[in-house]
């Protein structure tokens, strides 16, 4: 499985949710990876990955990408980040 965080740039906030949802995909057993882009490559990325994790406003703007777009308040609660794996792949 891979999964894409999304944030504005790509830089800060993204590398952030990443390391939550690594260690949610650690904490749940999944077999998956996940990296990050911003809104601008998103896209793209969006094509070869299973899940996208990002905030509602940039899930607005990414629209339908084919793919899960699970919306996270808040990049820093680790716990909210696990229950958004976990539900996303019916864990």
């Amino acid at each position: 499985m891979r999964i894409l965080a999304v944030c504005g740039m790509g830089i800060g906030t993204s590398v952030l949710l990443k390391a939550n949802a690594e260690k949610a995909v650690q904490d749940l057993g999944l077999d998956a990876e996940v990296e990050v882009a911003d809104i601008g490559t998103a896209r793209g990325a969006a094509a070869t990955a299973d899940l996208v994790l990002t905030s509602g406003e940039l899930a607005a703007e990414l629209g339908d990408v084919g793919i899960p777009v699970t919306v996270v308040a808040n990049f820093m609660d680790a716990e909210e980040i696990r229950r958004a794996v976990a539900e996303a792949t019916g864990r």
